[in-house]
């Protein structure tokens, strides 16, 4: 997966360019600018980019292999989900989660997806998953096996990695002993600034409907390290790179060590999160990559890391 000298694959999630899907860009117009970037990597949400979900045409489908083929592209993350409030005055049940999950499996399969993200309705401020999210993803292991995907739940701020919610993930994975499942991490949760950049205001943004926690969680990048070896995948989330390639929200280059140093060879997918004009998302997403590639070229200069990842 590793894009030219890097040891992990750089991608790109079609999320980045949210505010211009349908008013500057369309999504082929957004995949072309993936590859222009030189990203190797794609990542989109189902509902949001497949034209007709979740029954695509087949001229869709062939289109979209063939798209990626020319543009030398490997589809990294399929976003799906698991709404638990669908239905009106009563929650999902175990059965409509296992199914809805095993639909986008199958059309992620389809698609040459290698992981899924199932996001699932939360039960409390800091992001506790319905209950059913357990079984739901158990019956769908064996299926996942068969297509050669892999299940990853989203480890999102304001989670932090130290929590009930990390705990029983990891207590699944335990549990099955499946291979078809590992953490994914969303780097907003290591945001230094200690809130989301949005609009250019700082606010907490939740939408859970749970009381606010007493204050915004710090997560520290030394965390990471601790859980590097149940991690699949990681959505490079950022606000903001500025002219001199300074990004003063993520920690990128303590995060790339440890990535480095666990050894890590699967995708960092960029997820931007900034402020939303027209085309600022293309500029950005190309500036992260600069900034990346540049402390990644500076660590490989500078020799072999001590192993930050607990034996």
């Amino acid at each position: 997966m590793s894009t030219d000298s890097l040891s992990f694959g750089l991608g790109v999630s079609l999320y980045s360019y949210t505010e211009d899907i349908g008013v500057t860009m369309t999504v082929e117009d957004c995949i072309e600018d993936v590859a222009d970037l030189g990203a190797s990597g794609l990542e989109i949400l189902g509902e949001g980019h497949i034209e007709d979900y979740p029954s695509p045409s087949t001229a869709w489908i062939d289109a979209w292999h063939a798209r990626n083929q020319r543009l030398g592209l490997t589809p990294t993350l399929y976003g799906s989900w698991l709404d638990t409030r669908r239905f009106p005055g009563r929650s999902m049940t175990v059965a409509e989660g296992a199914e809805q999950l095993e639909l986008d499996l199958r059309l992620a399969a389809r698609l040459g997806f290698s992981f899924v993200r199932p996001k699932i309705g939360v039960i409390s401020a800091d992001l506790r998953v319905d209950p059913i999210w357990a079984e739901a993803v158990e019956r769908n292991l064996e299926l996942a096996e068969e297509l050669n995907l892999v299940i990853c739940p989203e480890i999102h701020w304001p989670t932090v990695i130290k929590s009930p919610v990390v705990e029983e993930y990891l207590e699944f994975e335990e549990r099955t002993g499946s291979g078809q499942f590992g953490l994914l991490i969303d780097t907003g949760v290591f945001d230094v600034q200690r809130y989301f950049r949005r609009g250019g205001s700082a606010s907490f943004q939740m939408g859970t409907g749970g009381a606010r926690p007493p204050e915004v969680p710090f997560v520290p990048v030394s965390d990471l390290a601790e859980i590097m070896a149940h991690v699949v995948y990681f959505q490079a989330k950022f606000y903001e790179v500025d002219d001199d390639l300074v990004d003063h929200y993520i920690p990128w280059r303590e995060i790339i060590d440890v990535v480095v140093a666990a050894g890590y060879t699967g995708w960092l997918s960029s997820e931007y999160e900034g402020h939303q004009e027209p085309y600022r998302a293309a500029d950005q997403l190309r500036r992260q990559h600069a900034l990346i590639r540049s402390i990644a070229a500076g660590r490989a200069e500078a020799g072999p890391l001590r192993r930050q990842v607990p034996d």
